[in-house]
């Protein structure tokens, strides 16, 4: 049957593929319907057919058998006729020398096979000419929630054209091209004839960082953006601070890294953030950071005298502190000037303001804290607490005009949050639940709990993240268009440079897919053999992906 259908490909020349099959080959057949890839299956972790390794698979795609060449020392990525961008767009410059070493520069065989005689050229694609189509095209602006991803590329001789509405979608253009160039036998590089109409699912796709458990060298978080651009994600949600070490270099307040940070070399410098931010800009990536607060704040109290409350046992101070103070008005006074600072260093039209995993234990044995409650007729009900601080620290934010994401629990213990309020839903238990309620009192919401990377287990647990399907939540249409996104979550209790790239990747591309594609892309044994292709693509690009099963990458070599 698949070998019949290939046939009928090729005496029809161009053809209609569905987007859940796009990546059943002509050389190949139809996908195999075994739940687990047999022994001949794990070659095909070197495949050199372009469908089998598009990630993730675009919404459209038509595909022809029909091959062009690229020659390295001719062909081009250019600025096309009647773009809105041209040389002066560093953004698109950036990424043409980019995106050209990517097709060309990891050139995996040194020896070449010689072409048999009488053996056909195939006629040759000379250039990428892309064109920005909006007035404005975003070369000098960061990304936003609402940016335009969309592209649509034709790949015919001798020319092919990308088009976007904005560099956004260019840049997503650029990474579905590169991927369908693949090098034969004797090192030529080839594409197949194609037309692409491709747009993701969800605007927020994100992948958290945790800088505080463990510090992660800037050269860690260059490297996953780098990662986060060839999976097509377009956030790095940065929880850059948390109990253990506070590494932030604040300009108004730098006690707080000089006594918070692991050391002195454990820290992010203003100028390290600027090139993060920047360094994500250029590759479509927004960078949200997380300053979590009343909780997990523990490394804030070293460098801000009287931050934390002070815990009792009895009448007497034990010596330990909890939470933010929340009965101070120098607490607020201080938030005020930090989150002016934040505001400012981050361009993000969001902050992350955390808000989860409170004890209370602390504030209920503090005195103070006792009469405050009592006098605002808070009864012994301390989640009223956490919500009047936590509706003090919306309020400053927003006096700032940056629009905010919380965890869930700041939405479950029912502070008074504005409309505009981001929930984050984290907890395992019942997630579908809480989506349907979040959305259900009109909140947007961004799903992380069947994602959190740092739980692993034995064998391709990569599946199980690819299953999820983010709308399987009780609720309405307007509901469901009011979950935003997802993120994949690699917190840092047992993960530091060492491992964190390894660990995220492939597993995060699974999330990925799912979050980019069209819903009836669920396919497993197609997934499986296009992820194994493109974990062999990120290995030939330098991001250091852990094995998706058994099996082997074609540039792999003896020596080398």
């Amino acid at each position: 049957m698949g070998r019949a259908m290939g046939l009928a490909g090729l005496l029809l020349g161009l053809f209609l593929v569905p987007a859940v099959l796009v990546s059943t080959s002509l050389r190949h057949g139809a996908p195999r319907a075994e739940p687990t890839p047999e022994a001949a299956e794990w070659e095909l972790a070197s495949g050199a057919v372009p469908e089998d390794s598009l990630w993730p698979l675009p919404q459209w795609l038509r595909t022809s058998p029909r091959q062009l060449q690229l020659a390295p020392a001719r062909f081009q990525l250019v600025h096309g006729a009647g773009s809105s961008a041209g040389p002066a767009c560093g953004l698109l410059q950036d990424a043409f020398r980019r995106y050209y070493e990517y097709i060309f520069g990891q050139s995996r065989r040194r020896r070449r096979s010689r072409r048999p005689p009488g053996a056909q050229a195939e006629p040759e694609l000379s250039q990428l000419q892309v064109v920005i189509e909006s007035r404005d095209p975003g070369c000098h602006s960061h990304p936003h929630l609402a940016s335009s991803e969309a592209y649509h590329l034709t790949v015919t001789e001798p020319v092919a054209i990308l088009k976007a509405d904005e560099v956004w979608g260019a840049l997503r253009g650029l990474e579905t091209f590169s991927q369908l160039v693949h090098e034969d036998d004797y090192g030529s590089f080839l594409v197949n004839e194609s037309e692409i109409d491709d747009f993701p699912r969800f605007a927020h796709r994100g992948i958290l960082l945790d800088t505080s458990r463990h510090y992660l060298p800037l050269k860690s978080i260059l490297t996953n953006l780098d990662a986060m651009a060839f999976n097509k994600f377009n956030v790095l949600h940065w929880h850059i601070v948390d109990d253990q070490s506070f590494p932030y270099q604040s300009i108004y307040f730098p006690d707080l890294s000089d006594k918070g940070a692991y050391s002195h070399n454990h820290i992010y410098t203003p100028a390290d953030v600027r090139l993060v931010i920047e360094y994500a800009r250029l590759r479509g990536i927004r960078v949200i950071p997380e300053f979590d607060t009343p909780g997990h704040t523990q490394s804030w109290g070293r460098g801000q005298k009287d931050l934390l409350t002070p815990c009792y046992s009895g009448e007497q101070p034990t010596g330990s502190f909890g939470p933010v103070n929340p009965i101070l008005n120098t607490t607020y006074d201080f938030m005020t000037k930090f989150f002016k600072e934040i505001s400012s260093v981050f361009p993000d039209a969001y902050i992350h303001l955390g808000g989860d995993e409170v004890n209370f234990d602390c504030w209920k044995s503090n005195p103070e804290v006792k009469k405050f409650m009592k006098k605002q007729g808070f009864g012994i009900d301390y989640a009223k607490l956490e919500s009047y601080y936590i509706q003090k620290i919306l309020d400053i934010v927003s006096s700032y005009n940056k629009g905010y994401i919380v965890w869930q629990e700041v939405f479950d213990n029912k502070a008074q949050l504005k409309p505009d309020t981001v929930v984050q839903v984290w907890m395992g238990n019942n997630y579908a639940h809480e989506l349907s309620s979040v959305t259900g009192a009109g909140f947007t919401a961004i799903l992380a709990a069947p994602w959190y990377l740092d739980y692993i287990s034995y064998g391709q647990d990569w599946k199980k993240y690819y299953s999820v399907e983010p709308l399987n939540f009780p609720g309405s249409e307007k509901q469901k268009k009011l979950l935003i996104g997802g993120e994949a979550c690699l917190w840092g209790e047992f993960v530091d440079a060492t491992n964190l790239t390894p660990r995220l990747w492939p597993r995060a591309s699974a999330v990925g897919e799912r979050l980019w594609s069209s819903r009836n892309v669920t396919n497993l044994q197609d997934a499986y053999r296009r992820l194994t292709n493109h974990r062999c693509r990120m290995l030939r690009r330098g991001i250091a992906a852990e094995p998706v099963f058994v099996g082997y990458c074609a540039h792999e070599a003896r020596g080398q």
